[in-house]
């Protein structure tokens, strides 16, 4: 089908037609003069109750269903991490030399450490943080162990089997000292 230019120039008119009635009909002309808060500070974001305000609501937007997570229950805040174990494992480890930490990933990485006592063996540690909430199986610690041999090289060894436990251990229980602290702030 093929439009005649006069076709052409009627459905042009009545998109432009359409267009305006849409336009004009979002104007409104009811009383322009409404009563706004006076703004102060930062409180002209915030509701009654002292909370900010979301364009979604109270409850803002949550696009997978499920609950809203509650930071008073997990500890979590700006990262995607539960902030206790974050914190108690930096706490935990920190005699030990950071290679690096990501709080977003929730991955604590060592260097290499050897202590004064034992210069011949040395341990590096990883620390994975797997969960939003104060749980046992949120953490996840990988220990490694190095020893020199007679020709001053470093080579891989055993490390015992509850190392790792108890270091998750030590960490929990940090982690459950600082809430319980944060609790009675």
């Amino acid at each position: 089908m093929t439009l005649t230019p006069r076709r052409g120039r009627i459905w042009h008119r009545l998109g432009v037609y359409m267009a305006a009635t849409l336009l004009l009909g979002a104007c409104s002309l009811a009383d322009t003069e409404q009563n706004y808060p006076e703004r102060s500070g930062n409180t002209a974001d915030a509701s009654p109750s002292g909370e900010k305000e979301s364009v979604f609501g109270s409850e803002g937007l949550n696009i997978f269903g499920g609950k809203k997570i509650d930071p008073a229950n997990n500890g979590g805040g700006g990262i995607g991490i539960n902030s206790f174990l974050w914190r108690a494992s930096l706490d935990t480890l920190s005699f030990m030399p950071l290679n690096s930490a990501d709080p977003f990933g929730g991955v604590i990485i060592t260097d290499w450490y050897s202590t004064p006592d034992t210069p011949d063996e040395r341990f590096k540690m990883t620390i994975y943080i797997v969960d939003r909430r104060l749980r046992a199986d949120g953490i996840k610690v990988a220990v490694f162990k190095q020893t020199k041999n007679s020709a001053q090289q470093w080579l891989s060894a055993k490390v015992a089997d509850d190392t790792a436990t108890q270091l998750e251990n030590a960490i929990l229980l940090r982690a459950r000292q600082l809430r319980l602290d944060n609790l009675e702030q």
